[in-house]
């Protein structure tokens, strides 16, 4: 029996060297996207609980917040396919620059606002920004991760970006709000400028920073633009499903949350405290969840990841309403948090349905019919917020999610193992 023993290796050490090793084994332009999605989200995060809020004080209803909403989403879905023909042409670095230009429009505009209607020419700015500098972003995650490690890739970016960061953007803003005078149009104009600041930064790191790498085809045809986005949808019926769950998928994001804190603070009476625990409980959910949620997408399927966190943030939006105490609220805003974590795994689905040299124009066709549904959705929402009642947009939303985004998710085939493109062969072949 020998005297010397190996020491032993606890989970900690496992768990830090499998980390390293997977950070190690990635691209550089992969980081370098972490770290800008990461700083964006901590401007947004921000500006997040009061924006809202902010354009209702300079004069909107309702009805005038779904239209901000409405019109920027349908000028960026109409830019989406374009856009990702680009971005398969001449790589995804100038167009990811011209986005995050955009969005420093936004947070200057939002600033110098002096009535709501100029705050459609911010919300432009912000949706063409936020949809041109994801849509480069998401090609070269896509293209930079591998199907085992792309879940888990994504969610690291989630916890990083809306788990830490987004933790800290509205406890700055909490404090940055009440020093200059609570939740009113000068105590949130503050924000603005300070978003602008780190949109500023972030140009500077992705134009010094990212390299000019392009994924196109060895002995591609000439470029025809229609053609090109045409030639994306021939993979099969499965595609075509795929766009109306992505589609619902992305609602929320202007039919339920513009209309989440303006919700808490005018019908439920929530203060710039509450209203900034909220945002961090969502942020808090992704630390805590997102990376073991990524392992677990890329260990048992997407799809299984996707039932769990689905009902989470059906109840989150059931709580909000049903809400009889600042706890209540606090515990919808944590679960807010599955929305995104969601996300990032449906986008990692979304980017294991083609090959590399098509993924911008895919991600461009599936941006153009999340950007229409949702907009026409922004400006349902804020018409039944006038006209119905505000607690029916949250009741909507978890109606069409559970009775048409979740039976097309059953029929589809898990993506994990290349499943979706062989069915999709299949498809294509009956």
């Amino acid at each position: 029996m020998s005297d010397h023993t190996e020491p032993y290796a606890g989970p900690l050490p496992t768990v830090l060297g499998n980390g390293l090793a997977f950070l190690n084994r990635q691209h550089r332009d992969w980081k370098i996207t972490v770290l800008r999605t990461s700083l964006d989200k901590l401007a947004y995060q921000m500006v997040f609980p009061y924006l809202s809020i902010y354009i209702v004080a300079l004069g909107a209803s309702g009805t005038q917040l779904g239209i901000v909403n409405s019109i920027g989403m349908i000028i960026a879905g109409l830019c989406g396919p374009f856009t990702g023909w680009f971005i398969d042409r001449i790589g995804p670095k100038r167009i990811y620059l011209i986005g995050i230009g955009f969005l420093a429009v936004c947070y200057l505009t939002y600033g110098l606002a002096q009535s709501w209607e100029m705050t459609i020419v911010a919300m432009i700015g912000y949706w063409l920004g936020f949809s041109t500098s994801n849509h480069s972003c998401a090609t070269i995650c896509g293209n930079c991760l591998v199907n085992r490690d792309r879940a888990t890739g994504m969610l690291i970016c989630e916890t990083v970006a809306a788990g830490f960061l987004g933790m800290a953007g509205p406890l700055f803003a909490t404090w940055l709000v009440t020093l200059y005078g609570g939740v009113n149009i000068t105590g949130i104009r503050p924000l603005f400028f300070s978003g602008l600041l780190i949109t500023i930064g972030t140009f500077i790191i992705v134009l010094t920073k990212l390299s000019e790498r392009k994924w196109v085809k060895a002995g591609s045809h000439r470029p025809h633009l229609f053609r090109d986005i045409s030639q994306v949808l021939k993979g099969g019926r499965h595609l075509k499903k795929w766009l109306v769950i992505a589609s619902i998928a992305q609602l929320p994001l202007g039919m339920v949350f513009p209309f989440t804190q303006v919700f808490a603070h005018q019908i439920k009476g929530a203060n710039e405290f509450i209203l900034g625990i909220m945002v961090t409980g969502s942020a808090l959910s992704s630390i805590v969840c997102a990376i073991p949620l990524g392992r677990l997408a890329d260990r048992i399927g997407r799809k299984r990841v996707l039932y769990i966190t689905m009902p989470l943030f059906w109840i989150s939006n059931l709580m909000l309403i049903s809400a009889t105490s600042t706890v209540f609220l606090v515990i919808a805003g944590i679960l807010q948090g599955f929305f995104f974590i969601g996300a990032s795994v449906s986008a990692a689905i979304e980017r294991e349905l083609v090959p590399p040299e098509q993924m911008g124009r895919w991600v461009g066709i599936n941006r153009f019919f999340k950007m229409i549904l949702s907009a026409i959705l922004a400006l349902s929402a804020g018409l039944i917020w006038d006209r119905i009642g505000p607690q029916y947009i949250f009741m909507l939303f978890v109606g069409i999610d559970l009775l048409i985004r979740l039976p097309l998710l059953i029929s589809i085939p898990e993506t994990l193992h290349g499943n979706f493109k062989q069915g999709a062969a299949g498809d294509s072949e009956n």
